[in-house]
């Protein structure tokens, strides 16, 4: 057991010094940008921080694509990356890379004596949650932008009765209302911005209004797209429905902030026992506990 673990050490230490020299050879970018430059005859450069940037991501695309994948897993984590805003076809990779190194980084700094005592048991359960961690910080990224886009629906659902009320089609309404909500609600404008270049470019309305639920797993988004799937199927009114639609979100909204209120005194159980309850007893027990061993003590040793 002590041979083992100066053994690891080693080895992770020298995955370490090869990961940064592979961070240190020249990524794609650099090598489009050399070739174009001796194409055109004029070099062409970028800024330090751009090319520091580009060889780390470079560095964390190769270390993810050589670990090991599951297709189940692989879509569940590309819905989830598409949830939390990171649309990129290497963006998998990159997780996976930013996981992998994470885990290597908790194992290395725990198998060796610079922080506590090396421990095999210790360092394989730090590289355990040195891989957990992206995926939480994920889950958490990704449950931030859902909450955004529910916060911002309400108003472009009011913009949108607007348009339509005011003689619009529904694309044009979608196209107006993602571009006055970019500057506030960027979210949701993007997505619905979206929406208007899968529809120029062929995509039939009713699929790029489910790619569009699809894209945010917000269930009051989802419901609102069924509702404008089905009036565009059946030939209904498209503002009668959106205002029946909004007073619906309203009432949902106004549930939600009533369950909100009533789970407001379950938690704050916790900090008062915690945090608050302890204070007072010392408070107002302390004196009484002093006399009262001022009193007894010398009663006893007699």
């Amino acid at each position: 057991m002590t041979i083992l673990i100066p053994l690891l050490a080693f080895a992770f230490i020298s995955l370490l010094v090869t990961a940064g020299a592979l961070a240190l050879v020249p990524g794609n970018a650099a090598v489009i940008r050399r070739r174009l430059g001796e194409v055109s005859g004029r070099p062409i450069r970028s800024g330090s921080d751009a090319l520091s940037y580009d060889r780390i991501v470079e560095t964390v695309k190769r270390v993810g694509r050589v670990m090991p994948k599951s297709p189940s897993e692989m879509g569940k984590l590309q819905l989830r990356l598409v949830h939390a805003g990171f649309r990129r076809h290497d963006a998998v990779v990159v997780f996976l890379g930013i996981r992998a190194g994470c885990a290597l980084a908790a194992f290395a700094l725990v198998a060796t004596p610079l922080l506590v005592r090396p421990s095999v048991p210790l360092a394989l359960a730090a590289a355990a949650l040195g891989y957990i961690l992206p995926a939480i910080a994920l889950a958490r990224l990704a449950g931030r932008r859902q909450h955004r886009v529910r916060l911002a629906l309400p108003d472009a659902l009011d913009l949108l009765v607007v348009s339509v009320e005011a003689g619009l089609g529904l694309d044009q309404a979608i196209q107006r209302v993602g571009e006055e909500l970019a500057p506030v609600h960027p979210e949701l404008g993007e997505d619905l911005k979206i929406i208007n270049l899968e529809l120029r470019a062929g995509t039939a309305r009713p699929e790029a209004l489910h790619n569009l639920a699809a894209r945010t797993g917000v269930d009051d988004l989802s419901s609102l797209v069924a509702v404008l799937v089905q009036t565009d199927k059946f030939g209904t009114s498209v503002a009668q429905a959106l205002r029946v639609y909004s007073d619906v979100l309203r009432t949902k909204r106004r549930q939600r902030a009533e369950e909100a209120a009533a789970k407001t005194a379950v938690k704050m159980v916790f900090p008062l026992v915690i945090c608050i309850f302890p204070a007072i007893w010392i408070v107002t027990l302390g004196p009484a506990a002093m006399k009262f061993v001022e009193i007894i003590g010398p009663m006893a040793d007699r």
